[in-house]
């Protein structure tokens, strides 16, 4: 074996080490579940205080690190499946839900009152995620009506919410968000939209066509990128993406949900300079909804067949749990506390070495 061989098969081993290593040191706890409902919807806000939300109405929230919640069904809104949820503290949260009439509510009192903030009847509403670049500035996003994509702005917190300009009939403007017939997005996991730099927002779309779209003023005007993600099918796109290095480096995750088991054309990852998307060495383990960074080059993918995780930003990833069911992952905004949750109430708290963040 010639010294540089020998060099890189020692480096190979020693990456394989320190992996194994961080892995031993991950430990995985599941909380009795309190409720069925399906949690689609899941906001971290710091180390102490998370929400989940979910279906037939049901909200629960934890004020000490997930260990224990409370639950409840936002009443009047019993049928609903609320997969988009923002907090900004134990006090105030907005939820939204999946479905026509399109509906986002609001409560300042830990969730005893919510109130209801705006309304979309049009048959073909539909919010896929909802994010905030600070405690008074946000947006969400839905599927297209009328082929462009439905984005609201708020400046107030969430209290009230306001559509981005639209054209005058005849009209053409430039930037502006026409989705191809047949494209979309999933609200999988509520990961389909980013708010990065003030003003900066991202969402993910699928269907006809898996591409990145770009806001540099609030959602005003956009751009967007084609992405290799498996496409071509109201049930494959990209589901989820997320970033390391203040999105200088980006992985993206989806598939078909409706084939999860498929090991190609599902994730990719992008680091900066890069002119393609690069597909990882070793991949996930089919289809993923959720991704999430969680520290320094390492990024836990979830979905209903299993849980995976990297440890050097997307090239190779290895399994981290068989469980079934789950659907989201968020690592807090604040602080190290990374939560998952999922179908029948499914919540687990994964403990990530704060050393290793």
């Amino acid at each position: 074996m010639t010294p540089g061989l020998l060099m890189k098969y020692l480096l190979i081993l020693l990456l394989a080490l320190s992996q194994q290593a961080l892995s031993q040191k991950i430990s995985w706890v599941n909380i009795p579940p309190q409720t069925d409902a399906s949690f689609r919807g899941l906001s971290v806000v710091d180390d102490n205080v998370a929400w989940v939300s979910g279906t037939k109405g049901w909200v629960g929230k934890s004020k000490n690190g997930g260990k224990a919640w409370t639950f409840s069904q936002v009443k009047g809104f019993e049928k609903l499946d609320f997969r988009s949820i923002y907090a900004f503290n134990s006090k105030t949260a907005v939820i939204a839900n999946a479905g026509s009439p399109a509906y986002i509510l609001r409560t300042t009192d830990g969730g005893l009152n919510w109130k209801e903030v705006y309304r979309n009847n049009d048959t073909a509403a539909f919010f896929d995620g909802v994010d905030f670049w600070d405690n008074k500035r946000g947006t969400i996003f839905g599927d297209p009506i009328k082929g462009r994509m439905l984005v609201l702005n708020t400046k107030d917190g969430g209290d009230s919410w306001r559509g981005i300009p639209e054209p005058h009939p005849g009209e053409e403007l430039e930037g502006d968000p026409l989705f191809e017939a047949g494209e979309s997005s999933f609200a999988a996991s509520g990961t389909a939209i980013r708010c990065i730099e003030p003003g900066v927002v991202t969402i993910a779309t699928g269907g006809t066509a898996a591409r990145l779209w770009s806001s540099l003023d609030t959602g005003v005007t956009w751009h967007n990128i084609e992405t290799p993600m498996m496409h071509g099918r109201n049930s494959a796109g990209i589901f989820s993406f997320a970033s390391i290095d203040n999105y200088y480096h980006v992985i993206i995750v989806g598939g078909d949900y409706k084939q999860d088991s498929l090991k190609t054309d599902h994730v990719f990852y992008k680091k900066h300079g890069d002119k393609d998307w690069r597909v990882p060495k070793v991949p996930t383990r089919g289809y993923r909804e959720c991704v999430e960074a969680i520290g320094k080059n390492a990024v836990v993918a979830t979905g209903p067949s299993g849980t995976d995780i990297t440890y050097d930003g997307g090239e190779t990833w290895q399994p981290l749990s068989e469980e079934k069911g789950l659907h989201v992952v968020r690592k807090s905004r604040k602080g190290n506390l990374v939560i998952l949750a999922g179908a029948g109430g499914k919540i687990v708290l994964l403990k990530y070495p704060a050393a290793d963040h």
